[in-house]
């Protein structure tokens, strides 16, 4: 499964908001630094779904908008 998110880092609260059924708009804490906003969204991801973390993959890592792949 393919999933389009696009990341808000550095905010106040995280969310999770479902645009459609492939298309997130996540709000994380974290900051854009040193992957950890990206192991965050990770562990959101995987929390949200039921899944490993091991199972998701970051395809663009450096973007804002991310295409996420999930293994099953």
């Amino acid at each position: 499964m393919i999933l389009y998110v696009s990341v808000k880092t550095n905010a106040k609260e995280e969310k999770i908001e479902k645009i459609s059924d492939n298309e997130y708009k996540i709000s994380l804490k974290e900051k854009a630094e040193k992957g950890k906003a990206n192991h965050k969204l990770i562990i959101l991801l995987s929390k949200e779904f039921n899944i490993s973390q091991k199972q998701i993959k970051i395809k663009t890592p450096l973007s804002r908008k991310k295409i996420i792949e999930i293994l099953y």
